[in-house]
């Protein structure tokens, strides 16, 4: 398999990460800073029970830790009353805000000072107190209350305002912490040793989840220490080998993992690719998700959107004379985009290899560069299982199992052969937890029944890795849930697949989560954020930053670095938006949120997720306007 770039490029733009960023300049003084660097928990309280589930911090000293920590972080929230600047703003009404809309106001320090006071639980409280903190570029600052929620307040659960949405402010706070001395190193700080990991979080039932605790340690590291000290992998022994043909997966004697392709390293550089025309979607296109490989309106021989899609580059919504036609192919390739992640389309109970335009796909990878992460949903949706949608894929029924491992077998043996195909993907967050009774969003009861999931998983495996032993096989998972029945039952899985939005600082620790409950190459299969914010339209800039967060991490935490060495690389979610998404009219773009979340404006608006929008509207599968989010990562992987 061709490899689209060499090596040392991606380490160009690891380097170029590595090496951060300069401090911002603050937006205000504090009265109050406390210690010029991180506290020394240890002068000021007791540890106890360090790394288990009855961790807990006990202070025996208040006034010193007070000091310590400065103004507005636990436990001297109070000491912002007597800043000059609190009464001054107090007196002008600039207080009189909701402490959520205070994150939304310009005024970062009465931001600041709304937060330290909020009405809201401590742990919630301080977290956001951080993130404020942050915004303004205070930055030691932000560090210090960050690491009041992790010594403090680990359990601490932020709640999203319909209650739909729950998340532990901990696991964030501590990979905050590790991210800003990473993108800050002339604060001269590394944190290292700490987790906070959180058992069977995965649904909203805080009652059954275990959170066990061990706070980190800083380190003192200069930016030249840091690359100096980066391992050499070519001198380090390989433990081991997943996959005997042209793709393998490496572990080395650190612990870190590598993506191999023709014997050469493979940082997936990916998008979700599947341009659905405005006007389709499932509910009304018996072809769904292999149309766009057939369709041609101009009946020129060419595919639309592949070969014909073209640039609204005046924003004019019609094609104007310096406007000709590129090509989502040619797009991809110029963004510097090196797989495209495509679940193989089945019918019914059975896969059709006419629903497969190979020669398309052949040329997608000759011409441009492009393989394909080759995905069957193994009865998401209940897709190949004949379940019902009402009753969701049972992973304990003997026939289920047989239609969805047949209809595996038959897209394996029919596309095994092809140089395109760069992995095989099993599932799509068939593993999400269910509701009462027992059936998940993605209509399975995986949630219910793991073991037998997982089982089944790896028989499946199994018999891909003796059809096809050139390529390694990717579970595809929602978060790390159900990871430690992989570990247990499912070993033939090569690639650890996760979907994660986290929010636009990437994906904290879920690196070392993923580590500890099922040891795999991790490749984030999808990621990503709309373009769209509630109350305020169109957020080009809101989406690129969150994504420019996404891909920092994932290559932070490659091979090779002074990270967790798991990440295989990532697939934006998505390449193109999405009209049917929210379940309205799909020839018009919805512009309300469908789902709570990790989104810049707490909402998701599933029809905006593109990097890439279809513009007007009145010229599909062809009308592209190209978002920022695509510039950043054209720019980026032109490091590549």
């Amino acid at each position: 398999m061709k490899r689209p770039a060499e090596e040392q490029d991606h380490l160009s733009l690891h380097h170029h990460f590595l090496q951060g960023e300069p401090l911002p300049e603050p937006a205000f003084a504090l009265a109050q800073p406390g210690d010029d660097g991180p506290v020394d928990y240890a002068r000021f309280g007791v540890f106890r029970s360090t790394g288990t589930h009855d961790y807990k911090y006990q202070v025996k000293d208040f006034e010193g830790l007070q000091a310590a920590v400065g103004e507005g972080i636990y436990p001297n929230q109070q000491a912002v009353r007597s800043n000059p600047a609190y009464q001054e703003l107090r007196q002008a009404g600039k207080l009189r805000v909701r402490h959520w809309d205070a994150l939304k106001l310009d005024d970062l320090q009465a931001a600041f000072f709304i937060w330290a006071m909020a009405p809201e639980e401590d742990g919630v409280k301080a977290f956001f107190t951080a993130t404020v903190l942050e915004k303004a570029g205070l930055i030691t600052h932000a560090i210090k209350a960050y690491e009041a929620v992790v010594i403090h307040f680990p359990r601490s659960a932020c709640w999203s305002a319909d209650g739909k949405f729950v998340w532990y402010v901990g696991p964030v706070a501590m990979g905050n912490i590790q991210r800003l001395c990473s993108q800050y190193p002339s604060l001269g700080w590394r944190y290292e040793g700490g987790f906070v990991q959180v058992r069977n979080g995965d649904d909203t039932n805080l009652g059954n989840d275990i959170v066990s605790v061990r706070p980190g340690r800083f380190v003192r590291c200069g930016p030249g220490e840091r690359i100096a000290a980066l391992p050499d992998l070519r001198t380090m022994d390989v433990v081991q080998r997943r996959g005997s043909g042209r793709v393998q997966a490496l572990k080395y004697a650190n612990g870190h993992w590598q993506l191999m392709v023709d014997g050469q390293p493979f940082m997936v550089r990916g998008v979700t690719y599947g341009p659905t025309e405005i006007g389709y979607g499932p509910v009304n296109d018996p072809a769904f998700g292999s149309r766009w490989q057939f369709t041609d309106k101009n009946s020129n021989g060419l595919v639309d959107a592949a070969y014909e899609a073209w640039v609204d580059d005046d924003g004019a919504g019609a094609r104007g004379p310096g406007e000709p036609p590129v090509g989502d192919f040619q797009l991809m390739k110029d963004m510097g985009c090196n797989a495209i992640r495509f679940f193989v389309r089945t019918r019914g109970e059975e896969y059709d290899p006419s629903d497969v335009n190979k020669e398309l796909f052949r040329d997608l990878y000759e011409r441009f560069g492009v393989a394909v992460i080759a995905g069957d949903f193994l009865g998401a949706y209940t897709v190949g299982s004949g379940a019902r949608w009402e009753e969701g894929t049972d992973y304990t029924d003997p026939e289920q199992r047989r239609r969805m491992k047949e209809v595996v077998r038959q897209k394996v043996l029919d596309l095994r052969r092809e140089p395109w195909v760069l992995l095989w993907l099993l599932g799509n967050e068939n593993n999400m937890r269910g509701d009462y009774s027992g059936v998940n969003a993605t209509r399975t009861n995986a949630g219910k029944h793991p073991r037998e999931y997982a089982e089944f998983v790896n028989e499946v495996a199994e018999m891909i890795h003796e059809l096809d032993p050139d390529r390694l096989v990717a579970i595809g998972n929602m978060e790390t849930g159900l990871g430690e029945y992989y570990r247990q039952y499912a070993p033939a899985v090569d690639v650890f697949g996760i979907n994660a939005y986290r929010g636009a600082n990437g994906f904290g620790g879920l690196w070392s989560e993923a580590r500890e409950v099922f040891d795999r190459p991790v490749l984030i299969l999808e990621y990503g954020c709309d373009a769209y914010a509630e109350g305020k339209g169109p957020d080009e800039d809101a989406q690129a930053a969150y994504h420019l967060g996404c891909l920092r991490d994932i290559v932070l935490n490659k091979a090779g670095g002074d990270m967790e060495g798991n990440s295989i690389g990532g697939v934006i979610f998505e390449y193109l938006d999405e009209w049917w998404k929210a379940g309205d009219d799909p020839n018009t773009q919805s512009l309300h949120g469908q789902e709570s979340g990790s989104m810049p404006d707490g909402h998701a608006h599933e029809e905006w997720f593109g990097i890439v929008g279809q513009g007007s509207g009145t010229d599909s599968p062809f009308e592209r306007r190209l978002r920022k989010a695509y510039r950043l990562y054209a720019d980026c992987w032109a490091r590549d």
